[in-house]
C-alpha cells in the first residue's frame, strides 16, 4: 500500500499545498475548485517527480517546525534592528563584513535550507557555497565582531539544521 501510495502522491504535502493555492488564488472556494486544485496537486509532482532528487533520509518534521518558528521570529527582530541600524547608524560607521561560515552539514537540502534562512534574515546574505561544500561565504551589513556572527550561525542554525537532517 505504501508504495503505491508514493507511486501516485511522491510528495503528499507539495500536492496539499498546490491544492490550496489553486483554491486560494480562484478565490471561490466551491467543490469543483477544490476538486481540480486536488487533481492539479496530483499530476504535476507525479509528472515531474523524475526530475526530483531523492527525498533526505531522517527527516524530522517535528524539529523543522520548531526551527520555522525561530527564523520567523529571527526575521522579525533582524527586520527591526536593521531599520535601526538604517535610521541611526551614518554610511562612514557602517562596518560590514564578508564571513566565511565552515560547513558541517553535507547534505544538499540541509545547505540549502541553511543559505536560505540567512539571506531571508535581514542584514546577511549568503554569497557563495566553497567548491567542495565545505563553507558558505556570507555578507553582514554592520558588525563589531564577525567570529561572533559566524558562531552565532554554527550555533543558532546549523546545530539544529544537523538535528533535523540526521
Amino acid at each position: 500500500m505504501s508504495k503505491a501510495f508514493y507511486w501516485l502522491l511522491p510528495h503528499p504535502m507539495l500536492t496539499l499545498l498546490l491544492a490550496l493555492v489553486w483554491t486560494l488564488l480562484q478565490n471561490d472556494v466551491s467543490a469543483g475548485m477544490v476538486v481540480f486544485g486536488l487533481i492539479l496537486g496530483i499530476i504535476i509532482p507525479w509528472s515531474t517527480s523524475a526530475w526530483w532528487p531523492d527525498t533526505p533520509k531522517g527527516f524530522r518534521m517535528g524539529k523543522m517546525i520548531s526551527y520555522s518558528i525561530m527564523v520567523l521570529w529571527d526575521i522579525l527582530v533582524a527586520n527591526i534592528e536593521v531599520a535601526w541600524i538604517v535610521l541611526t547608524v551614518s554610511n562612514e560607521k557602517l562596518k560590514p563584513a564578508w564571513i566565511v561560515v565552515p560547513l558541517e552539514l553535507r547534505q544538499p537540502e540541509a545547505i540549502t535550507v541553511l543559505a536560505g534562512t540567512i539571506t531571508l534574515t535581514p542584514g546577511t546574505v549568503s554569497a557563495d557555497l566553497s567548491d567542495e561544500g565545505h563553507s558558505l561565504l556570507v555578507h553582514v551589513l554592520h558588525t563589531d565582531d564577525p567570529d561572533a556572527v559566524r558562531d552565532e550561525i554554527n550555533i543558532r542554525y546549523q546545530r539544529r539544521l544537523k538535528e533535523i537532517f540526521s
